[in-house]
């Protein structure tokens, strides 16, 4: 399992015992400094974790027990939760949400002091993490990349090379073009929308913003715009995909009654052609592809179709962000497992992500795009409070899966309206909003 942000979790809440959490060791506010000296950490800390396979399956208790050799007096426990967005959004209403926890999207990045503790001074921590920018509020650092991932395509490779394509599409109507292809002649879905999920409808797409124009600004400069829909610029490029491959039946046929899980196996069997996702997903697949008994190699991952200047661009940025409960009252151990997963685990380059470590390369499922001189782009988190404040004041969501949810309504005739329509009202609302939240 995974996201089910950039997303995934589910226990009743009654249920949710969080150690450590809520008693008298720590103030809210009080920063979770790295711990110099290992033999006087101790305590019991419970970590959220939208990854409920590898608890399952117990690898997090792996984690624990290599972590336990350096911090012997620190126990580890994990809640695996599936719906995590929603889950822990309900949770973060009371003080008990865990010691460690991955932020949650829906999350205003001018709210992390309320809920955070600093991890220490941006300037200082940007010169051994990436990312930094992510969490930045007032120069503090609230939370360190879990990974990071870079944006584009989980594909079949031989179901496109049955469909008779063997090169990657420049641009979007010619990725429409090959979906046809793959339709009418392997019988393959050629693209899903993972609908019913609804995360992938929000973060893999709203993170290729930068995709298309090249700029690494481009989601900053949504502060500043008051029509982020208008022709050619990248949401109005990513959407009218979108909506294109809904509109003209490339994707399954009730989108109601997807399923992520499944359609990891799916893609691997050759059922699905392809899905936008980020990096970490192809790992993934391709364990799926071997439990399945297909070829892990078949699995492959292509840029955004779109290019500038001959070139690809892939857009690169924090996935989920690793940060400690304020209101913990075991902050120092909670920061030594953030800093021991992040530097020690080796879990980012085990699940194909780009290390959060500026010192570590990146990963082998990134070699597709070195070797056809994919331009990677970090994306600038600048501007992230105003655009949030618009996002939020507009009611529109980034960041969530509403508004595209809406989008392939209209494409596939459950809503009534237009795509140009749906496209003046978004730009309506987000103008409007600009004028004050944005302020």
């Amino acid at each position: 399992m995974r996201r089910k942000p950039l997303s995934a979790v589910l226990l009743a809440t009654a249920m949710l015992t969080v150690a450590g959490c809520g008693g008298g060791g720590s103030s809210s506010g009080e920063a979770a400094t790295a711990p110099s000296d290992p033999a006087k950490v101790s305590g019991t800390i419970t970590v959220l974790t939208n990854r409920t396979d590898l608890v399952q399956d117990g690898t997090m208790k792996k984690y624990a027990a290599q972590f336990k050799k350096t911090y012997p007096k620190v126990s580890v426990k994990f809640q695996g939760i599936t719906d995590y967005e929603g889950e822990v959004k309900i949770r973060m209403n009371t003080e008990n949400y865990g010691d460690v926890l991955l932020i949650p999207s829906v999350i205003a990045k001018g709210d992390y002091p309320k809920f955070f503790a600093p991890l220490g001074d941006t300037k200082e921590m940007a010169k051994t993490y990436r990312f930094t920018g992510k969490t930045d509020v007032g120069g503090k650092t609230y939370g360190i990349a879990n990974f990071g991932t870079v944006n584009g395509l989980v594909y079949n490779k031989a179901v496109w090379k049955k469909a008779g394509i063997t090169d990657w599409p420049t641009t979007p109507a010619e990725f429409l073009t090959n979906l046809r292809q793959i339709k009418a002649k392997t019988g393959a879905t050629p693209y899903y929308t993972n609908f019913k999920d609804g995360w992938p409808l929000s973060s893999p797409w709203t993170n290729s913003i930068g995709s298309v124009s090249g700029s690494p600004d481009a989601y900053a400069q949504l502060a500043d715009s008051k029509a982020p829909w208008a022709k050619g610029s990248d949401l109005n490029v990513l959407d009218t995909l979108l909506y294109d491959i809904v509109h003209d039946k490339l994707s399954e046929k009730d989108p109601t009654t997807t399923n992520w899980e499944t359609s990891k196996t799916d893609l691997a069997k050759g059922k699905i052609g392809s899905m936008l996702l980020g990096s970490w997903a192809v790992n993934q697949m391709r364990d799926a592809a071997g439990k399945a008994g297909e070829n892990p190699d078949d699995i492959g991952f292509m840029p955004f179709p779109v290019q500038k200047g001959g070139a690809f661009r892939a857009t690169m940025l924090s996935d989920y962000q690793l940060a400690v409960n304020t209101h913990s009252d075991n902050k120092p151990a909670a920061r030594a497992w953030i800093d021991w997963f992040t530097e020690k685990s080796g879990f980012s380059a085990k699940e194909g992500g780009v290390s959060a470590l500026t010192s570590l390369s990146f990963p082998d499922v990134l070699k597709p795009y070195q070797d056809n001189d994919v331009k990677l782009i970090e994306r600038s988190e600048d501007k992230t409070l105003q655009v949030d404040a618009i996002d939020n004041a507009a009611e529109i969501g980034l960041a969530k899966q509403d508004y595209r949810q809406k989008l392939i309504d209209i494409a596939r005739g459950a809503q009534k309206g237009s795509l140009q329509g749906y496209f003046d009202e978004l730009n309506k609302r987000w103008a409007d909003a600009a004028a004050t939240a944005g302020n």
